[in-house]
C-alpha cells in the first residue's frame, strides 16, 4: 500500500491538539471520526486532557501507543512544524496540516512553509491551511469542515478534488441535497506536498470513483498534471474541472498580438482540451457534469427527445439544448403510431418535439410507455423527462416510473424538474437518474456526457494516447527541411545547423544595433532578451523551414526603386527597426507601391515616423506584394502551464476578430500534423480556408506544415525564444504554399 492509499484509508489516527469541546474547531475530527463510523484506532492528543469523546487522551506524540498512519494537526503555525517534525521523527506516514499562515500571507509565509516541508522529511503532507480529506466509501473522515456536521451523505462514485478548503464543504452539502453519491473528497489547498496532480493519479486506480471533479486555482506541476489526466482518461474515468480567475488579464506580451490574444486562461483551456478535462463554466456544473457521467451511460449522438406534459417548461429545455447544438427532431412515424395507440383524443401534441404527453404525470403507465417508444427510437440519442406539478403530490409514482424503463435502453435520460422540489431531484439523482432544476444544466449534463464519448472514442482510434505527438529533440536532427527562400546553403539542415545559424543570427542583431566594437556587455548575458527585426525574425523563420516573402532591406529611395523593379508584382515599402515593431502605428508601412512612387514613398515615411515615433528611421525593407492569400495569425505564448502554440485569423484586426485557438506543447518537439490540421479546422473562419461559397480553397497542407515547423522551432529553441509570431502568414491557394510577410521574435543570447 503506497503512501496516498495509507492516507486515505489509514487504520490508526492520531489528532494532534484535540480539544474535548466539539462544538470548536479543534474539537470535531474526534466526533466526526466516531459519528460517521471510522472502525480503525484514535489517539487524540492534548496535554490539558486525558479522555476526550471517551477516547483516551495522550500528553504528547512521543506517547502514543502506536505511530499513527496518519496524523491531523490542529495546531498553529509554529507549534504545528514542531509537532510535524516529531511525527515524521515516529515514522508517521502523512500528516494534515490545517494551520494558515504559509505561502497564502506572502513572503515570511511562504519560508515557513518551506520550513514545513524540510521538517516533514520523507513524511507526506496534505496542505497546510487544508481543511482535510472525506472518504465517504470507507467511512473515513479527516477533516475539521462544519459540512460534516450532517448524519449521513449518500456514497457514490463520484470523487473531487478541490485547492479550496471552503469548497469542500460546499461541494459535501450540495451534492448530499441533491443526492448526489460522492465518494472521496480531498482539499489539497497550499499544496507544500501532495497536489492536484497526485490525487489525481491515486483516484485512477480507485474501484468506487468512476468520475473526477476538480476545483481549480492553480497548476503548479504542468507535466504531471498533464501525465496524471492522461493516465484517468486512458482509464476511462473523466475529469470535470471548475478553474476560477477566468476574469484575470493574464499574461501580457510587451510586443506581440500572441500575448493579448493567449492569456492565462486561455492556457488553461488548452491544458484540459489537450488532456481530454471538460472544462465547467459555472460552478453548479461541478456537480451537473459529474451527475451525469456517472450514470456510465454513453451518449453517441447530439439528437435528443423531450417528452412533456408542461409546454413552457419543454421550450426552456428545447432551447437551452439547441444554443449548445444539440437537436431535437419531431418523432419518426413508427414512433409517432406508439405515441398515439398509448394516448387517445386530442390532449397531446405528438407529432413534434418537445413531445406532449398530457396525461403522464397522472398515469404512470403512459408515462412508462412513452419512455420506452422513445428509448427504442433510432431517431434520438437521448431523452430528457420533464417532471411536472403533478408529481408534487405523488413523486414516488413519477420517479419508478422513469426508472422502471432504464433497462430498456443505455441511452441516457435526465430529467428536469420544473416546479422547486429538491425532494424529487433527489430521489431521481439517487436511483440514476440525474435531475437537475434549471434547463441550462440538462443541456451541460449532455454536453459533458458527448464529450465524455467522443474523446474516449478518439482515444481508442489514436495510436497516441494524446492528441499531440511526442517527438524527441533527437529525432529531429536529420529532420529533412522544405527549401528555404533567401537563405543559402543546403535545404537539409541539422538541429546543430539550425541552432548555429540562430547564435550567429542574434549576433548579427546585436551588431546592427550597437555596432561590433559597441556592444553593451549585458548582451552577452542569456537573460537579457533581444527583440530581432522584421528582417531578422523573418530569417529566423527561415532557418526553421518557413517559407516567407522576397525581401531586401535597402537605405536609400535609388535602392528601393531598383528592386522594386526587379518584383513581377507591386511592391511593400516598411521601416526595419527593432524598437518600432508595431510599423503601422507610426506611419510605417505602406503597400502597393510602384516602382516608380516607391522611393519618393520612402522619403515621406521617413518624416511621417520621424514626427509620430521620435526615431528617424535609416533602415527600410522592400518586399514582394502578395495578394489573393488569406491572412493568417500564428504566434508562440510561454507561461507558468509551459508553451503554447496559437492560430488564428490574421492582419491588423487580428486582436478584434479574436478568432484563434490554441495548443500546449507536448513535453518534447512540435505539434503533431494532426493537431495542426485540427487547430486551423476548429477555427469559426474554417470555411473560408476550405473554400467558402465557391472560393478556391486555400493551401492548408502548406499551412499545416508552417505551424508544425513552427512547433519545432518553439520547442528546439525552448525559453531561449521569449516570443515569436508571423503576422500576417499569406495562406494561397491550394498547391501555392504559404508565405510570412510579417514577423516578431525576441530571444536571449546563450552564454559566451
Amino acid at each position: 500500500m503506497n503512501t496516498i492509499s495509507r492516507l486515505m484509508r489509514p487504520q490508526r489516527v492520531a489528532v494532534i491538539g484535540a480539544s474535548a469541546d466539539i462544538t470548536k474547531t479543534a474539537g470535531r475530527p474526534v466526533a466526526y471520526l466516531l459519528k460517521h463510523g471510522f472502525s480503525g484506532e484514535v489517539y487524540p492528543v492534548n496535554p490539558k486532557a486525558t479522555e476526550i469523546c471517551g477516547l483516551a487522551c495522550y500528553p504528547d506524540i512521543a506517547s502514543l501507543p502506536s505511530v499513527p498512519d496518519v496524523a491531523i494537526v490542529l495546531l498553529g503555525t509554529e507549534r504545528a512544524q514542531q509537532a510535524v517534525k516529531e511525527l515524521a521523527q515516529i515514522g508517521c506516514v502523512a500528516a494534515i496540516v490545517l494551520a494558515s499562515g504559509y505561502t497564502e500571507v506572502g513572503e515570511e509565509g511562504a519560508r515557513r512553509q518551506a520550513e514545513l516541508l524540510q521538517a516533514a522529511g520523507a513524511m507526506r503532507i496534505l496542505g497546510p491551511n487544508t481543511i482535510g480529506l472525506v472518504n465517504i466509501t470507507n467511512r473515513i473522515v479527516l477533516s475539521a469542515s462544519g459540512a460534516l456536521e450532517m448524519d449521513r451523505f449518500p456514497s457514490g462514485a463520484i470523487s473531487l478534488v478541490s485547492q479550496s478548503g471552503g469548497i469542500l464543504g460546499s461541494l459535501l452539502s450540495r451534492a448530499s441535497a441533491r443526492g448526489i453519491g460522492l465518494a472521496k473528497l480531498i482539499s489539497t489547498s497550499n499544496e507544500v506536498d501532495l497536489e492536484l496532480a497526485d490525487f489525481i493519479d491515486w483516484l485512477v486506480d480507485d474501484e468506487a470513483t468512476k468520475v473526477i471533479a476538480l476545483y481549480v486555482e492553480t497548476v503548479r506541476d504542468t507535466k504531471k498534471f498533464r501525465s496524471a489526466a492522461l493516465r484517468a482518461a486512458q482509464a476511462g474515468k473523466p475529469i470535470v474541472a471548475f478553474k476560477i480567475g477566468r476574469s484575470e488579464a493574464g499574461a501580457k506580451a510587451a510586443i506581440s498580438h500572441t500575448g493579448a490574444l493567449a492569456g492565462s486562461d486561455r492556457m488553461y483551456d488548452a491544458l484540459f482540451k489537450q488532456t481530454g478535462i471538460l472544462r465547467a463554466q459555472r460552478f453548479d456544473e461541478l456537480l451537473d457534469m459529474p451527475a451525469a457521467l456517472a450514470t456510465g451511460r454513453t451518449l453517441r449522438g447530439n439528437r435528443v427527445a423531450i417528452l412533456t406534459s408542461t409546454g413552457g417548461a419543454g421550450t426552456l429545455v428545447s432551447d437551452a439544448l439547441g444554443v449548445t447544438g444539440f437537436e431535437t427532431p419531431p418523432p419518426d412515424a413508427v414512433t409517432a403510431a406508439k405515441l398515439r395507440a398509448l394516448q387517445k383524443g386530442d390532449h397531446a401534441a405528438l407529432d413534434r418535439n418537445p413531445i406532449d404527453v398530457t396525461l403522464a404525470g397522472l398515469q404512470p403507465e403512459l408515462l412508462k410507455g412513452a419512455i420506452s417508444a422513445v428509448l427504442e427510437s433510432s431517431t434520438y440519442d437521448a431523452l430528457v423527462v420533464i417532471v411536472g406539478a403533478s408529481a408534487l403530490a405523488m413523486p414516488e409514482l413519477m420517479s419508478n416510473a422513469i426508472k422502471s424503463c432504464m433497462t430498456v435502453s443505455e441511452k441516457p435520460i435526465v430529467a428536469y424538474i420544473s416546479p422547486e422540489a429538491p425532494h424529487i431531484g433527489a430521489l431521481l439523482t439517487q436511483g440514476g437518474v440525474p435531475a437537475f432544476s434549471a434547463p441550462e444544466s440538462c443541456s451541460a449534463a449532455l454536453v459533458a456526457m458527448l464529450h465524455a464519448s467522443q474523446y474516449t472514442a478518439a482515444l481508442s482510434a489514436a495510436s497516441e494516447p494524446t492528441d499531440v505527438r511526442i517527438i524527441p529533440i533527437a529525432q529531429l536532427i536529420e529532420k529533412v527541411t522544405p527549401e528555404v527562400p533567401q537563405t543559402n546553403g543546403p535545404s537539409r539542415f541539422s538541429l546543430a545547423d539550425r541552432l548555429a545559424s540562430v547564435e550567429a543570427l542574434v549576433a548579427e542583431a546585436i551588431d546592427t544595433q550597437f555596432g561590433a566594437s559597441d556592444q553593451p556587455t549585458e548582451y552577452r548575458s542569456n537573460q537579457v532578451q533581444h527583440s530581432l527585426d522584421e528582417h531578422q525574425a523573418k530569417q529566423l523563420f527561415s532557418i526553421f523551414g518557413i517559407p516567407t516573402v522576397r525581401e531586401t532591406v535597402v537605405t536609400s529611395p535609388e535602392a528601393a526603386q531598383t528592386l522594386a523593379r526587379s518584383f513581377d508584382s507591386r511592391a511593400v515599402l516598411k521601416i526595419l527597426s527593432s524598437e518600432i515593431l508595431h510599423k503601422s502605428d507610426v506611419g510605417g508601412v505602406a503597400v502597393n507601391l510602384s516602382a516608380e512612387a516607391i522611393g519618393v514613398r520612402l522619403q515621406q515615411m521617413t518624416q511621417d515616423v520621424k514626427k509620430r515615433a521620435g526615431i528617424t528611421p535609416e533602415r527600410f525593407l522592400v518586399q514582394e506584394m502578395v495578394s489573393g492569400g488569406i491572412e493568417m495569425i500564428l504566434g508562440m505564448h510561454r507561461d507558468a502551464l509551459g508553451t503554447a502554440i496559437l492560430l488564428g485569423m490574421g492582419g491588423v484586426t487580428a486582436e478584434l476578430l479574436q478568432d484563434t485557438t490554441m495548443r500546449l506543447l507536448p513535453p518534447q518537439g512540435g505539434l503533431s500534423e494532426e493537431t495542426a490540421r485540427e487547430m486551423a479546422q476548429s477555427l469559426k473562419t474554417w470555411p473560408l480556408l476550405d473554400g467558402y461559397r465557391g472560393r478556391t480553397k486555400a493551401d492548408v497542407e502548406a499551412l499545416v506544415e508552417a505551424v508544425v515547423a513552427f512547433s519545432e522551432m518553439a520547442a528546439a529553441l525552448g525559453d531561449r525564444l521569449l516570443e515569436a509570431e508571423i503576422n500576417p502568414l499569406f495562406v494561397l491557394e491550394s498547391g501555392q504554399g504559404v508565405k510570412a510577410a510579417d514577423g516578431i521574435a525576441v530571444l536571449t543570447q546563450n552564454d559566451s
